[in-house]
């Protein structure tokens, strides 16, 4: 995983357990038919390279990583590392492995509004949305934590997402519709879940 416009690094995982000269080996790095990079032999060429990878990568060949620069989300997706020694003139693969980039972008902290104006009145109807936005990837769902004395009601409602067609940003919107709570103090927040390894964000309460 990466984040947005940061430096990814991709693992070869080569051990290189024989402790073979760089200058006997040549190392690709390719993302479908593309070559996003080549050291041949002890030497970085530059000529077979995918245009949209050129300046954007190096390889730390102690620990047999590329560094993709300003790492994108189009950058999503497989990548190959391929290592071939000089074998008699002729090369011969000793080494393949395969790296999966993800890309992720911080949402903003999700905030609640309240979709009407005036004083709430008894018997009527409480309207709010919750929202986030300039994230990545898109998220698992909204809930809306409703609190109240001892006790939190969840409660989950469609979540509109949209994607910016330029940065492939996310920005989702989720409504609740609820009776004015009555005499009592009630705090309404909502989560907003990224995903099992991402976690979550919390709205600040409002307090109703």
């Amino acid at each position: 995983k990466s984040f947005l416009n940061h430096t990814a690094y991709l693992s070869c995982c080569f051990p290189n357990s024989q402790k073979t000269d760089i200058k006997d080996l040549r190392v690709f790095w390719q993302k479908g038919t593309e070559v996003v990079h080549e050291v041949y032999y002890g030497q970085e060429k530059h000529d077979n390279l995918s245009p949209k990878y050129r300046n954007r990568t190096k390889m730390d060949m102690d620990k047999w990583t590329l560094q993709l620069l300003n790492a994108g989300i189009v950058d999503e997706g497989l990548y190959k590392c391929i290592i071939q020694h000089r074998h008699k003139g002729s090369p011969k693969v000793i080494h393949t492995s395969e790296c999966l980039l993800h890309i992720i972008a911080n949402y903003s902290q999700p905030e609640i509004a309240q979709l009407h104006t005036g004083e709430l009145k008894p018997h009527e109807h409480l309207n709010l949305s919750c929202s986030s936005s300039g994230g990545y990837p898109e998220p698992k769902e909204i809930t809306w934590l409703i609190s109240h004395e001892n006790t939190t009601d969840r409660l989950t409602r469609h979540m509109d997402v949209s994607q910016d067609a330029v940065t492939k940003l996310y920005n989702v919107t989720s409504k609740l519709d609820i009776p004015v709570p009555m005499n009592i103090l009630t705090n309404i927040s909502c989560l907003l879940h990224l995903g099992e390894q991402l976690g979550s964000l919390v709205s600040v309460p409002l307090g109703i």
